[in-house]
């Protein structure tokens, strides 16, 4: 299943990183960020939840760019 989510971030050095986070997350099978749409793809695992998948993602994209925000 993919999903499409907005996304706050200030540069796309900031988005790259963050999508190199999503991608090792667990239960994320795949994960694109576009820096000039804002937006964040993420395609999960078969049989996971995403609600809870991307609690996760989102830790993982605060600790590369603290003030980034995901909106689900």
């Amino acid at each position: 299943m993919k999903k499409t989510y907005k996304i706050d971030v200030d540069c796309a050095n900031c988005a790259n990183k963050m999508e190199i986070a999503a991608k090792n997350t667990d239960g994320v099978k795949d994960a694109t960020v576009n820096f000039m749409t804002l937006k964040m793809i993420v395609e999960f695992e078969e049989g996971r939840k995403p609600e809870e998948v991307m609690q996760e993602v989102r830790k993982s994209c605060k600790k590369v760019e603290s003030d980034c925000e995901i909106f689900m």
